[in-house]
């Protein structure tokens, strides 16, 4: 089973559209592990209620460094990009370029909503 980091959108100026990013980032879960994958997203992990908070530039970078820890371990980065790249994706598509990490681009279609 191959390990997978996703990189998806999360920060917006709103809480519907974190909401929208976390119900997309549900959906790439689903499809990584339909495809037989173990996915990780530390976006969906640590920005949840009392753990860190993403808009304190502090804690956002301590879930930012976390995350690339398991990043080293990983098989595959894959980005969903139905929403967009993100400032916070082309960090983590960077990263996996400098590890030389294979990056898989997908979208999910009309299907997540």
């Amino acid at each position: 089973m191959k390990r997978v980091i996703i990189e998806s959108p999360y920060a917006t100026d709103t809480p519907e559209g974190i909401e929208r990013n976390l119900r997309y980032l549900r959906s790439a879960m689903r499809d990584c592990l339909l495809r037989g994958e173990s996915p990780f997203a530390s976006h969906g992990l640590y920005t949840q209620p009392g753990v860190l908070d993403d808009k304190i530039p502090k804690e956002r970078e301590h879930g930012i460094q976390a995350g690339f820890a398991w990043r080293e371990v990983a098989d595959l980065t894959v980005v969903y990009d139905d929403l967009g790249v993100s400032k916070g994706m082309q960090y983590g598509i960077f990263h996996a370029e400098q590890f030389g990490r294979p990056i898989e681009i997908r979208q999910l279609g009309g299907e997540w909503s």
